[in-house]
C-alpha cells in the first residue's frame, strides 16, 4: 500500500462519519504517524507505507471519527506564534484568546518589564506567548491543577521563558503574594447548565469550563482578586462569554475597575474586556 491509498482511506472513514475536515485531518494524521511534514507527505504519494506506520495511522483515525479533538491526538496545536504542548487535562488553546496576547502586547511596551500575574494558567500558551515578546517581563501564574501546571511548565520550558516565571497550584481564592501591573485571565465562564450542549467537553477539562450558574461565578472571583492584586493603574485582560458583557462590566465597576475597550472575537462575539483599577 502506498501514502496516498493509506490517505483515500483515512478520507473514507472520517467522511463516513461526517467530519468535515476529513481530508486535513486525515493528513495532518497520516504526517505525523510518518514523522513528516504534510508538505512532504503531498510530495511522496507514491512511497509505500509499512504495516505498523499503517496501523499507527488507523489508530489515530479510528479516534477522531469517535469526534476525539485532532490537537489531542496529535498533542500540540499552534497558538499566537508558537507551537504547544497539551494534552486532555488543558483545554486546547483558541483562536479568540489570542486576542489577550494582543491587548497585553499593546499595553506593555517592547523594553518595559512589567510584573504580570496570570490566574488559571492551563498549557501556558497565553503567558508564555507575551513573555517571548516582551523579553524584559517576568510573571507568576497559579493554577488549582497539578496536571495542568506540569504542561505549563513544559511549554514554558520549551519556548525558553521557565526562568521568568514562577507557577503555584492554588485556587484563586487562596492567592495573596504580590502586586501587578498586569493581571491576565481567561477563566471558565459556561453557565454549567450548557456544558452537555457542547462539541468537544467530553473530551475538554470540565473543571477549565464550568463557570457555574450563568457561568460567572469564576469571573467574579477572578475581578474581585484581581481588585486587590493589581497596583493603581494596572490593567486586567479577561476574556468572558459572547453574552456576558453587561454582567461582567457591572461586577468589574462594583470592584473600582474603569472599563478601557471591549474586543470582539472574529465571529463577531463580544470576547475580551481590558479594564484599568482605578482606586
Amino acid at each position: 500500500m502506498n501514502l496516498l491509498q493509506a490517505l483515500q482511506n483515512g478520507y473514507k472513514h472520517l467522511k463516513e462519519k461526517k467530519i468535515n475536515s476529513y481530508k486535513i485531518d486525515s493528513e495532518l494524521l497520516l504526517s505525523e504517524s510518518l514523522n513528516i511534514s504534510k508538505e512532504e507527505l503531498i510530495l511522496n504519494l507514491n512511497k509505500s507505507i509499512s504495516f505498523q506506520k499503517y496501523a499507527d495511522f488507523l489508530s489515530k483515525i479510528h479516534r477522531r471519527k469517535l469526534n476525539e479533538p485532532i490537537a489531542y491526538i496529535l498533542k500540540k496545536k499552534e497558538f499566537w506564534r508558537n507551537e504547544f504542548y497539551i494534552n486532555k487535562n488543558v483545554l486546547i488553546p483558541r483562536p479568540e484568546t489570542e486576542h489577550l496576547v494582543e491587548e497585553a502586547l499593546n499595553i506593555i511596551h517592547k523594553n518595559q518589564g512589567k510584573k504580570i500575574l496570570e490566574i488559571g494558567i492551563g498549557s501556558g500558551c497565553l503567558i508564555t506567548s507575551i513573555l517571548k515578546e516582551r523579553k524584559n517581563c517576568s510573571a507568576i501564574a497559579i493554577d488549582c491543577c497539578k496536571k495542568s501546571i506540569k504542561i505549563a511548565k513544559i511549554n514554558a520550558k520549551l519556548h525558553h521563558v521557565i526562568n521568568r516565571i514562577k507557577i503555584f497550584k492554588t485556587d484563586v481564592d487562596n492567592f495573596n503574594t504580590g502586586k501587578y501591573d498586569l493581571i491576565i485571565s481567561n477563566p471558565p465562564y459556561i453557565d454549567k447548565h450548557q456544558l452537555k450542549y457542547l462539541g468537544v467537553s467530553e473530551y475538554e477539562p470540565l473543571k477549565a469550563l464550568n463557570g457555574g450558574t450563568n457561568g460567572t461565578e469564576v469571573l467574579m472571583k477572578v475581578v474581585f482578586k484581581a481588585s486587590q492584586l493589581l497596583k493603581i493603574n494596572g490593567k486586567l485582560i479577561i476574556e468572558i462569554g459572547s453574552n456576558q458583557k453587561y454582567k461582567v462590566i457591572e461586577i468589574l465597576k462594583r470592584n473600582s475597575f474603569f472599563i478601557n475597550k471591549l474586543i470582539k472575537d472574529l465571529a463577531k462575539h463580544d470576547r475580551c474586556l481590558v479594564s484599568t483599577k482605578i482606586k
